[in-house]
């Protein structure tokens, strides 16, 4: 039998990674971080314990990757369903709908996912290739949108992204979404009836409209 090439083992392997991942998020959306093993995750992929290691220097690593991962495809499928017809301000209003609607749909991923980056005795955040790519999609976003700096605007955006993620799943202490979203599409300049808007009008208090530069 012939060897493959590198090009089929470098699928096989970013199939083999994807099958983590998968595995990560769904079992974490079930069981939960700390209940959820390396081995569980394996098993649940169809893969040897060893892979794991092979392609991830841990499991806070995995979770990221997995979360990112989770994100970027989810935001991918809702910036498509726009269609090419779709506004600057449409697809902003989506990208920002999306990730929030990440959150509130896959609590436990996005709950282990935000303490382990804001936990610096264990790493913090890390820029993977997942990441990457999420990244990339939302400076495309912006950019379209008018940014001056889509670099330097995309990490307001994620940072403010991430405020508003901790903000509706905050046990004890979540926010509703209304205001949360509010304030962000008021930095934006997007109107409340775009996107996936959550009630039909928007909440009162008077939230400052910022205009693209």
């Amino acid at each position: 039998m012939a060897p493959r090439g590198e090009s089929v083992n470098e699928e096989m392997r970013l199939r083999s990674r994807r099958r983590l991942m998968r595995a990560t998020t769904d079992l974490v959306d079930q069981r939960g971080y700390a209940a959820t093993t390396l081995a569980d995750i394996a098993e649940a992929a169809g893969l040897a314990r060893g892979l794991v290691s092979y392609y991830f220097d841990g499991k806070r690593l995995l979770m990221q990757s997995a979360t990112h991962r989770l994100m970027h495809l989810e935001l991918a499928a809702a910036l498509a369903a726009l269609g090419p017809g779709a506004t600057p301000e449409q697809r902003l209003a989506g990208a920002i709908d999306q990730v929030l609607h990440t959150a509130l749909d896959h609590p436990r991923v996005m709950r282990s996912h935000l303490a382990l980056i804001l936990d610096p005795d264990v790493g913090g955040f890390v820029q993977d290739p997942e990441q990457q790519q999420l990244g990339a999609l939302l400076r495309e976003v912006l950019a379209d949108w008018g940014a001056a700096d889509p670099v330097a605007e995309h990490a307001v955006l994620r940072s403010a992204l991430m405020g508003g993620c901790i903000g509706v799943l905050l046990p004890g202490a979540q926010t509703p979404l209304p205001p949360i979203r509010a304030d962000l599409f008021a930095r934006y300049g997007l109107a409340w009836h775009l996107g996936r808007p959550p009630q039909a009008d928007p909440p009162t208090g008077g939230h400052r409209i910022r205009q693209p530069q």
